[in-house]
């Protein structure tokens, strides 16, 4: 069983066991994999994402010895000329061969899907809390910096972003208000140009009793994002509190 972990620093074991995937440049050619979620990576592709400056002349020659390498940490007892099982060579290049149990991006994601496809707020609420506490640190942050890290980190963090709400929307539906403010009013503090994270912080606060706070989270919403904003924020999307209490009702 290999797990490879990359919602933090990238972290590979193989049947329980932490392997040595290699140096900066061996793990950045397992990471890119990754990002590909299994489709195949050309050899080009991956030695322009390997060097940002211009490429050594034997920069081919590095990528299959790194690959090499790689196969031999993934597949240990792999016996010698065997096919590759887990990083397989397809023209015109590389892809990995792993579950979504096996890669802890792959596995949130998936998890975040099938919470959205519940309607029980208990079920949504467990399948939430599971995905997120995958997450050790920021998607792929020791590639920080280079294109394709970026540009996945990017997605994986607004699908995490997206999940904590839903995750303090469940728990409304639950009847816990109390216990997402805090969570509610770091994630606006962090990310203060988010409308529904306004809006589920000013509810939570009216479902447990504060109405001055929730109206005072509103203030600093409409603040926020119309300073942020050179038109204000748009019509119909400002956070309001609901017009009574039958609207803020805990189901």
């Amino acid at each position: 069983m290999i797990g490879v972990r990359v919602l933090g620093p990238l972290d590979v074991t193989v049947d329980g066991a932490r392997a040595d995937v290699g140096g900066p440049r061996q793990r950045c050619v397992l990471a890119r994999l990754v990002a590909a979620r299994g489709r195949v990576v050309s050899a080009d592709r991956l030695i322009e994402d390997l060097y940002a400056d211009e490429a050594p002349p034997r920069a081919l020659a590095a990528l299959q010895s790194y690959v090499s390498h790689l196969r031999r940490a993934l597949e240990p007892g792999r016996a010698a000329r065997a096919p590759a099982r887990v990083l397989i060579t397809s023209a015109p290049g590389y892809a990995v061969q792993l579950t979504s149990a096996e890669v802890d991006a792959w596995c949130f994601e998936e998890e975040v899907h099938q919470a959205a496809r519940l309607d029980d707020p208990a079920a949504v609420h467990a399948g939430l809390t599971s995905a997120l506490a995958a997450w050790r640190g920021a998607a792929f942050q020791e590639f920080s910096g280079l294109p394709w890290a970026d540009l996945e980190a990017s997605r994986l963090d607004e699908l995490r972003l997206l999940a904590s709400e839903q995750l303090a929307g469940a728990a409304l539906r639950l009847g816990r208000a109390a216990e997402v403010v805090a969570d509610l009013d770091r994630l606006t503090a962090e990310y203060p140009l988010r409308e529904e994270a306004w809006r589920l912080l000013a509810l939570a606060l009216y479902q447990s009793g504060r109405q001055g706070d929730a109206l005072a989270a509103l203030r600093r919403a409409r603040a926020r994002l119309a300073g942020d904003s050179p038109t204000g924020p748009a019509p119909g999307r400002q956070p309001r509190m609901p017009r009574s209490n039958a609207n803020c009702s805990r189901r």
